[in-house]
């Protein structure tokens, strides 16, 4: 290789180590750039045969150039599809691991619940068979559901509202995701951004000359999906309810995986996910050191019943459906249409932002854009 490879484990005790270097997992892709370039995905330059860092001898840090930014996950990588030049994701599926997460991809990308609107498993594009080696997964390049934030109340119902769909449906497909977390819940970018972002340094352009442009979620509604089924399974109702042993996933706080040693059932645990998700990172979010949003406490009632400590004692996801769509109900237009604001915003930003909010929301009523702004 032209460039030294690192152990990203510890890469700081390494005495050779040099900031921007490829590292172990970025390695295991240039090994296979050129055959999964035959099945038709190119890869940035960074990550083909022969790379060598355009930064050393020119005195800049590695992170001012494009070929400076790394993989965003150990078993991920952007890629170009060249038939179309469009951005995917590529996914390899250790062999170890075992063939549920292909076969929930698969069974959410088949024909009838492919085309059922209530879906919102990331569809499954192509799957590249390498022989003896671990199957890649290629889905749409999508974006974290928070990036950038939500802008009214309005935004935020369609956001919760589309993913408890997503998770009801998968319940009544008696398949409990297991991992419904912050970093499982994302949404398609492609109309909210009229031009390309760089997969790997969000904010700003494909090409990395500048910042990438967006519109609103109002005026450009997302569509929000669930990615990554590798604790997932699929039970058969027969059976009666599934007791299944712990597998932790990105929320570890979950009542029931307190005690590692006894089986639960992994559907009321989903409840439990999505609403300690709003809980934690939405309402509560100052905790962890994040600014939380003002305003949720329409919110409240639910979110309590959906973390509660005894399991049986949660809403199922049909519930949770039924009892948001009543809260969505009573929320006034000027509610809907009012903005998020974070807890820690200076006073002299809030009025700035506020009128400009106000200006462009009147935009918006006077080109009828709705105050739940939904794309199916």
């Amino acid at each position: 290789m032209a460039a030294k490879t690192v152990n990203i484990s510890n890469p700081f005790y390494d005495p050779d180590y040099k900031p921007g270097q490829l590292n172990e997992h970025e390695l295991w892709w240039i090994e296979r750039q050129e055959v999964i370039e035959k099945a038709g995905y190119r890869f940035r330059p960074r990550f083909r045969q022969g790379w060598k860092p355009p930064w050393e001898g020119t005195g800049r840090r590695y992170r001012e150039f494009e070929d400076g930014q790394p993989l965003v996950w150990r078993v991920c990588i952007d890629a170009t599809r060249i038939s179309d030049c469009q951005t995917v994701m590529l996914k390899h599926i250790p062999l170890e691991e075992g063939p549920y997460e292909l076969q929930i991809n698969r069974k959410f990308s088949s024909e009838p619940l492919l085309s059922n609107p209530r879906n919102h498993c990331a569809p499954l594009r192509d799957v590249i068979e390498l022989p003896g080696d671990d199957p890649i997964m290629v889905h749409d390049y999508l974006r974290p559901f928070d990036d950038p934030r939500f802008e009214t109340y309005g935004e935020f119902v369609v956001f919760f509202g589309q993913i408890c769909e997503g998770v009801q449906f998968m319940h009544e497909n008696r398949v409990a995701h297991r991992d419904c977390t912050l970093m499982n819940i994302m949404f398609d970018p492609s109309e909210m951004y009229p031009e390309p972002f760089h997969p790997a340094a969000m904010k700003r352009s494909r090409d990395f000359q500048g910042k990438a442009r967006r519109y609103t979620r109002t005026r450009c509604p997302p569509r929000y999906f669930l990615i990554d089924f590798g604790l997932s399974r699929e039970y058969d109702p027969e059976n009666g309810p599934p007791l299944e042993s712990v597998l932790r996933g990105g929320d570890s706080s979950a009542p029931e995986h307190r005690d590692t040693d006894i089986p639960c059932d992994p559907f009321p645990t989903d409840v439990y996910y999505l609403g300690n998700l709003v809980r934690r990172e939405l309402m509560n979010a100052s905790t962890l050191g994040i600014p939380c949003y003002n305003g949720l406490e329409f919110m409240l009632p639910l979110i309590n019943d959906m973390v509660l400590e005894d399991p049986s004692k949660r809403p199922t996801m049909d519930e949770v459906v039924a009892r948001f769509e009543t809260i969505k109900k009573k929320l006034s237009s000027w509610k809907l249409r009012s903005r998020m604001t974070l807890e820690d915003e200076f006073w002299m930003d809030l009025w700035w932002r506020r009128v400009r909010h106000w200006c462009r929301t009147v935009g918006y009523v006077c080109t009828l854009k709705s105050a739940i702004p939904e794309r199916r």
